[in-house]
């Protein structure tokens, strides 16, 4: 994997945080897409994408 994968996947982690805050401030919910859940689903794909890079840091060391 490259270090651009690992930084799109929390870019994207990021939109979404964005999305659900508009949400949240809104009182708005897209079908089943409410606030609360697009922040939690956007937390968590940023702390993936944040252990990627990480781990990615990690093994170029190591080479």
């Amino acid at each position: 994997m490259k270090f651009k994968f690992s930084i799109a996947v929390f870019l994207v982690g990021f939109l979404i945080t964005l999305l659900g805050a508009w949400l949240k401030i809104t009182h708005m919910s897209v079908g089943p897409l409410t606030g609360n859940v697009s922040l939690t689903i956007g937390t968590i794909i940023q702390i993936v994408g944040v252990i990627l890079l990480i781990s990615q840091i990690v093994i170029s060391k190591k080479s």
